[in-house]
């Protein structure tokens, strides 16, 4: 995924549910491991807490990884 940061905070603003924000956070996460996109982490985190709580943005944290690890699927 390119444009990650714009991505993520356009779906936070948007109302996308944490599953969906996190399924976007993984795609970024991957991008950037793969050089396509630097994703701005304080920006799209900023996003992230601007509509949910510190539990929130951890939640999707922890399924992003989890989507990474192949531990949960979409």
């Amino acid at each position: 995924m390119i444009c990650c940061t714009s991505t993520i905070c356009d779906e936070v603003a948007a109302g996308l549910k944490q599953n969906d924000i996190a399924l976007s956070y993984a795609l970024a996460i991957r991008s950037a491991a793969r050089g396509a996109d630097k994703p701005d982490w304080h920006a799209i985190n900023a996003a992230i807490l601007s509509r949910w709580k510190p539990s929130g943005l951890e939640r999707v944290k922890k399924r992003a990884h989890d989507l990474i690890a192949g531990k949960v699927s979409r």
